[in-house]
């Protein structure tokens, strides 16, 4: 009925469900139990196979893939990732983002931004979603090591993948995926040319990382170390008047 309060996915009723299996983790969680059947029906090593039985329960689990309510206001930055913010700090955007590739489309403004950062553990959803809402302009994988992602120097050093967004108004954010420790593939879902929604997935990391969030210049952060934060759900940060005028001009 006209005047129905209804959830972002068009319902109006609210009821918990069991978040579904991103196809990316289902032949993972298949492999771990046929590996476990085998030591326990085939071998009768129950003392090896229990454990792996529950550690494919674990993998299905790392892969779940729930549905998010999206705030509904092109203001706001929101998390791109679950996790802890880990880190924040005043930093240069990665040259990646900042220099002309050539394809026409300017990158981020050089200086010093607001850089969050989101510490992924293995009990985290894993699904990275955008920030806001706009066109894909850049998408950049740089290899690298695989040191604790917790630590400044991972933005740096470790496996990672740019990513950049440009709203319609012409306001540009970019967030970077890295791996980790474990993590040892970084799965993109985007690329250039790509027009998204606020809290699309974007991508995912395998088991533990870390994801980086630059804030556009003069944008100051609504969250705080420790924060617990839900990616397509948690506001970052909201950009004001000065921002998006900013944004239009570059």
């Amino acid at each position: 009925m006209a005047g129905d309060l209804l959830d972002n996915r068009g319902r109006g009723d609210v009821r918990w469900s069991w978040p579904p299996i991103h196809p990316e983790g289902r032949k993972f969680g298949a492999i771990a139990v046929v590996v476990s059947l085998i030591f326990l029906l085939g071998l009768d090593w129950e003392i090896v196979g229990w454990p792996l039985l529950l550690l494919s329960l674990g993998v299905f689990a790392f892969f779940r893939d729930p549905e998010r309510v999206v705030p509904q206001d092109e203001r706001l930055i929101v998390s791109p990732a679950d996790g802890l913010v880990s880190l924040i700090a005043e930093v240069e955007p990665p040259s990646e983002l900042v220099v002309d590739d050539g394809s026409g489309h300017a990158g981020l403004q050089p200086g010093k931004v607001t850089r969050i950062s989101i510490f992924m553990s293995v009990f985290d959803v894993h699904i990275n979603r955008s920030p806001i809402a706009g066109t894909v302009r850049r998408v950049i994988y740089i290899p690298g090591s695989f040191v604790d992602a917790g630590l400044d120097k991972a933005s740096e050093e470790n496996e990672r993948q740019h990513v950049l967004i440009e709203r319609t108004d012409g306001l540009k954010l970019g967030f970077t995926q890295i791996a980790g420790l474990v993590a040892r593939r970084i799965v993109p879902f985007v690329k250039p040319g790509d027009m998204l929604g606020v809290g699309q997935r974007v991508g995912l990391i395998r088991f533990g990382s870390r994801v980086d969030v630059y804030l556009p210049a003069g944008t100051d952060p609504k969250v705080l170390l420790g924060q617990k934060v839900i990616a397509g759900e948690t506001v970052l940060a909201e950009v004001g008047s000065q921002q998006l005028l900013e944004g239009v001009s570059q």
